[in-house]
């Protein structure tokens, strides 16, 4: 529980600062100094990993700030479109239609790849299978308990309950929700007639959290739940987690391994992917990218040139090997090479008022930031 405290307490810490911030910065009263401030907000997903890298990229650029509101994908979305941060941050990318909304061109950059899992808490229960069909039911209200015929066939031998199932879903908008009922409106005809994909929908049965951190709470202390969550959080909070079976019939459990598997496939140029129900054999089949949000022309409001190098220094320091490497620590999957490639060439076309970005890199900066990443064109 403590555990949980903890890290629900560090999700939210940055919201209040980064609401009262002021994005061109803040004085430094004992130095005298100006201090830059970038700021961000959305998926709460990535979270643990934004955390520490922007915390090592801070330790990097001294009287540089990087703040975080951890609100959700949707409000990260909406904070961009308003202008009132530097980047969003989205676990589901814009659609064209929600593109035409932003008044301004968007770049999507990924940075990392997670699983969305599916914890329960169910007492002497250590192993649990679960397919997508069967999901959809839990979530729609069809499959009630835990011993229902349909759980039990494909749990031989594993004592399940004559106990309510209680979904757990979100109540924010949520690009981990996209993912989940984009993967279910994939694999259960029936949800995608009644429920569909999107980042906040109208749930039929259960009970709802916000943010990823108030689903793992509320599973974690109510026997017999079952709630969907990055997977970062099941592991952080050792919550158990249910195999699920991938498009090629084997149940897979989420690891590095199975999410990286999902991303085998050739990805857009402009890093719109999709990779829930992989072919791939050693797939996890709820795998996803998530994204920082960024407009292409970074000459907007009173933003200067200066604080449009600062973001792009921050987005290629958490490509780099060492931003990538903080991703792995924490059980988020790195980026694979075709990614990084694409990704460098998105920012490439980062400009501000017509004059690319790039060209304001120094050699040994830009060589840092690349090395062994990709090649950077």
């Amino acid at each position: 529980m403590k555990r949980l405290l903890l890290f629900t307490s560090l999700l939210f810490v940055s919201l209040p600062f980064f609401l009262s911030s002021c994005k061109t910065g803040s004085s430094d009263s004992q130095k005298g100094t100006s201090r830059s401030t970038i700021s961000g907000a959305g998926a709460t997903f990535p979270y643990p990993y934004y955390n520490i890298v922007f915390r090592d990229f801070m330790r990097l650029n001294e009287g540089l700030t990087v703040n975080y509101g951890a609100m959700g994908s949707g409000g990260g979305i909406r904070s961009l479109r308003d202008r009132s941060v530097d980047f969003g941050a989205s676990d589901a990318f814009l659609t064209d239609k929600e593109l035409e909304t932003m008044n301004g061109e968007v770049i999507h950059i990924a940075t990392c790849l997670g699983g969305v899992v599916m914890a329960y808490t169910l007492e002497g229960v250590e192993s649990l299978r679960l397919t997508g069909p069967l999901i959809s039911d839990i979530f729609l209200g069809n499959v009630k308990k835990w011993n229902d015929p349909r759980i039990t066939s494909i749990n031989p031998g594993i004592p399940l309950p004559n106990l309510d199932i209680t979904p757990v879903y979100r109540s924010d908008g949520s690009g981990t929700t996209f993912n989940f009922s984009e993967y279910l409106s994939v694999v259960s005809p029936e949800w995608n007639r009644v429920m569909g994909k999107g980042k906040a929908l109208k749930w039929e049965a259960g009970i709802a959290a916000k943010g990823n951190p108030g689903v793992a709470g509320i599973v974690q202390q109510t026997e017999g739940a079952i709630g969907y969550i990055g997977s970062e959080y099941a592991l952080t909070l050792n919550l158990k987690t249910a195999k699920l079976k991938n498009r090629a019939g084997r149940f897979i459990d989420a690891t590095l391994e199975s999410i990286s598997a999902a991303a085998n496939v050739d990805l857009p140029d402009d890093m719109r992917a999709t990779i829930t129900d992989s072919a791939d054999p050693n797939a996890y089949p709820i795998s996803l990218f998530t994204w920082i949000l960024v407009y292409k022309d970074q000459q907007y409001g009173n933003r200067t040139k200066e604080e449009a190098m600062e973001l792009l220094d921050l987005l290629l320091y958490m490509l780099s090997p060492p931003g990538q490497k903080v991703a792995a620590q924490i059980n988020y999957a790195p980026l694979p090479k075709q990614g990084l490639e694409k990704n460098y060439r998105l920012l490439r076309g980062l400009h501000y008022g017509g004059e690319p970005l790039f060209d304001g890199l120094t050699e040994e900066k830009l060589e840092n930031r690349t090395e062994d990443g990709a090649d950077g064109g």
